[in-house]
């Protein structure tokens, strides 16, 4: 490498015989730009970045359905996707079963008798009368040939099956209506970090299309079934929407904060030199001057450039950051070194005898 040759282990004979053990001169270390830094402990965040699409809420749909067959007369909302509020009018119905529902009730209330207003209360509940409309009928003492169809939420019609003059019956789905003022963001987490998530836990999500704007939401459900091809686990995350900026079908890069680990031993995580062959890894310890060894770890998680430890290393040792493949390369010369010294040694011998 155009560097003078030093003895590497002047005035320590007993590190020569450690082949575990490699020592620098000091002029080297400083060449090779050899940092340093203790194993500490501290909090271990473990944010998950993935992605995700945008879905309606499911507990936001409403499905509109008449209670008795009949025909439409006047259609309020009559285009796919167009919005609607909180109790506007859908659309009007004329149906001679509703219609003598709304005689009955009124003689009923003429009779004074309990029991038929009871059942003839019952009977307009159960073909889907408002309780608005029930007191509008006890006020006016007027039965309609229209009954009208109000939304209960805004939303967006998504699905609109029904024009003025068709013949409906309960089995048709006359109208969709999503409520997009809160969506779900469906997004996919790998295998390793499946555990690290929990419904309740805090996300983040971003678009592409807005940048510089971060939602908040939770996580509202972690499915229960891994994907066997994709190897990801399904996360059901929850976000509040009022603004209608968020819209189904749209990419989401998605942050799940997973509660940090408290107080674990972490080193950082250019400080590992990873021997695939073994599974293994080490790091190298400085001993001091300007010795070194290489000590075999147990890693966990790793998260924001910090690796946790479980085993191998303590609090406040010192470990090297920078110029440990040099080290390393040096202690398996030694180690080759010796191993050809003891071959020949034995030789040697052999030919003696």
């Amino acid at each position: 490498m155009g560097m003078d040759l030093v003895p590497v282990c002047k005035g320590n004979k007993e590190a020569s015989k450690n082949t575990s053990e490699v020592t620098i001169n000091p002029n080297i270390e400083e060449n090779l730009g050899v940092r340093t830094t203790r194993v500490k402990r501290m909090d271990l965040s473990r944010p998950i970045d993935t992605v995700g699409f945008i879905t309606v809420d499911e507990n936001r749909i409403q499905h509109i359905h008449t209670f008795a067959d009949g025909w439409v007369r006047t259609l309020a909302v009559r285009t796919t996707d167009a919005p609607v509020t909180k109790g506007q009018l859908l659309f009007e119905l004329h149906s001679p079963t509703l219609n003598n529902a709304q005689e009955e009730y009124l003689l009923a209330l003429r009779s004074k008798d309990s029991s038929l207003l009871n059942a003839a209360l019952g009977n307009l509940d159960a073909l889907g009368f408002s309780d608005k409309q029930i007191e509008n009928l006890s006020k006016t003492k007027k039965s309609s040939n229209l009954v009208q169809y109000y939304s209960k939420e805004s939303g967006v019609v998504s699905e609109l099956n029904i024009r003025e003059g068709m013949y409906v019956t309960p089995q048709i789905d006359t109208m969709v209506i999503e409520d997009l003022s809160s969506i779900w963001i469906m997004a996919e987490v790998y295998e390793k970090e499946a555990n690290w998530v929990h419904i309740g836990e805090t996300a983040y999500a971003n678009l592409v299309s807005i940048p510089g704007r971060i939602w908040q939401g939770k996580v509202e459900y972690v499915y229960p079934h891994l994907d066997p091809k994709t190897r990801t686990l399904r996360v059901r995350l929850r976000f509040d929407n009022k603004d209608l900026s968020l819209k189904p079908n749209m990419y989401a890069n998605v942050k799940i904060q997973a509660p940090p680990i408290k107080q674990t031993l972490v080193i950082p995580a250019e400080a590992i030199i990873r021997t695939g062959g073994q599974q293994k890894v080490y790091v190298i310890l400085a001993l001091g001057h300007g010795r070194f060894r290489a000590q075999p770890i147990k890693i966990g998680i790793q998260a924001n450039h910090w690796v946790q430890v479980i085993s191998g290393l303590q609090e406040g040792q010192k470990i090297v950051t920078s110029g440990q493949f040099l080290i390393d390369s040096e202690s398996n010369i030694k180690a080759s070194l010796n191993r050809l010294s003891d071959t020949e040694n034995n030789s040697n011998k052999e030919q003696t005898r």
